[in-house]
This record gives structure tokens, sequence and C-alpha cells, in this order.
């Protein structure tokens, strides 16, 4: 089991996360996203993963290269730490917070997202900036009115034990923090990332805790 990954990457964290709680060994394939232009972007990659984004995650005779698909096929295969409510509606909740997430706020605050604004369209930084907030700011606000509504928000995302959306809150709420948003103005996200945070398996997908950490 390998997965290519970079220590800042919100997509390679999450999947971090799901193989520490699921207690899966893989070994860890460094793609520095800013060295040399971007390793992600080198022909031998490109050709493992054409998209030429991390992470990548390689298992038996299979790779992909989407972070919910390998969540996905983790929870398939794996099935003994469940990351799911076993309820199709519990199922189908988790997935909407992570769609929140990964479908809504993270795509357009992409690091391709943010060179091609400044570097072909020519803004400035302080815009690039403004661009980040504005959508990671609503996105969050939205995830906040979600979690706050459903009676089924434990102290993790959707009741006691961590589960994929946990999985994407984490890393989502690393970044917001990382460019200087105040995560108490968002009481349920505040208190999940908390208490995940502390868990093992949380503590070791950590970036600071990763080979190539900077």
């Amino acid at each position: 089991m390998k997965l290519y990954t970079y220590f800042r990457s919100s997509a390679a964290y999450r999947v971090r996360i799901a193989l520490n709680l699921k207690g899966l060994k893989y070994d860890a394939v460094p793609v520095h996203l800013l060295r040399g232009g971007g390793e992600q972007l080198q022909e031998n990659y490109v050709k493992m993963n054409p998209s030429g984004l991390v992470p990548t995650f390689q298992d038996d005779y299979i790779t992909l290269t989407q972070s919910m698909a390998i969540l996905e096929y983790l929870e398939d295969e794996y099935p003994q730490v469940p990351l799911l409510p076993k309820d199709a509606s519990g199922r189908a909740r988790v997935r909407e917070l992570a769609q929140i997430i990964g479908c809504d706020i993270h795509p357009v605050n992409n690091l391709r997202v943010l060179r091609y604004l400044v570097k072909d369209l020519g803004l400035s930084e302080e815009i690039k900036t403004q661009w980040y907030r504005h959508w990671l700011v609503g996105g969050l606000e939205v995830l906040e009115k979600h979690l706050a509504r459903d009676p089924s928000a434990g102290p993790l995302c959707h009741g006691y034990l961590p589960t994929i959306a946990d999985c994407f809150l984490v890393p989502q709420v690393f970044n917001a923090q990382r460019h200087g948003i105040d995560i108490t103005v968002y009481p349920n996200i505040a208190r999940i990332n908390a208490a995940c945070v502390e868990l093992p398996a949380f503590v070791a997908a950590h970036p600071s805790n990763q080979p190539d950490a900077e």
C-alpha cells in the first residue's frame, strides 16, 4: 500500500487520517508541490496520475487519484473500522458534509487555481488572498449551519465515532487557521475539530508529523 502525498495537501491529509483510523500501514512517498515547478507535474508522476495532483494511492492492482474515491475504497476493502454509519440516512449525511468541503470549498482554493489567478490573470497576492478567504469563509458558514441544525451531530461530525466527514473537516480547518481565519466563530466546527485533533490517528496524520514537513 503506497500513498503519494504532500504534507500540507488537504486531500492527502484526508487519506492519511483514514488510513490511520483503519490501522492500515502504508509507504508515504512525498511529492513536493512547489519544488522545481511542482514534482506533481513531472512526466513520471503524470503518467501515474494524469491530473497532476496529490494524493495518488496504490493498493494491489489499483491506482486511485481522488480522495473521496480512495476513502470509499478503503471503506469497502477494509471495513473492520467503519468510517461510514450503517444506516442509509447516516451514510448520506456524512457524505453530504464531506462534499460541502470537497466539492464546494476546496476546488476553488486549490493551489493550481490560486497560481492561475496570479500567474495567468495577473491578480495581486492581496486579491488572491481575498479570493481564498471569500470561498473558505462562505463554505465554513454553510458547514456550520448544517452541523448546527442536525441532531445527529455529536462530539464529532456524526455521533461519537470518526467518519469520512471528520477526515475532511480537520484538514480544512488546518488550512483556515494557517491563513488566519478565526475558527471560534463557528462553534460546532471548532468543537469537532478540537475533539478530533486529540485522537492519535489525527495526530499522526498532521502535516507537522510528516516526513516531508518543512
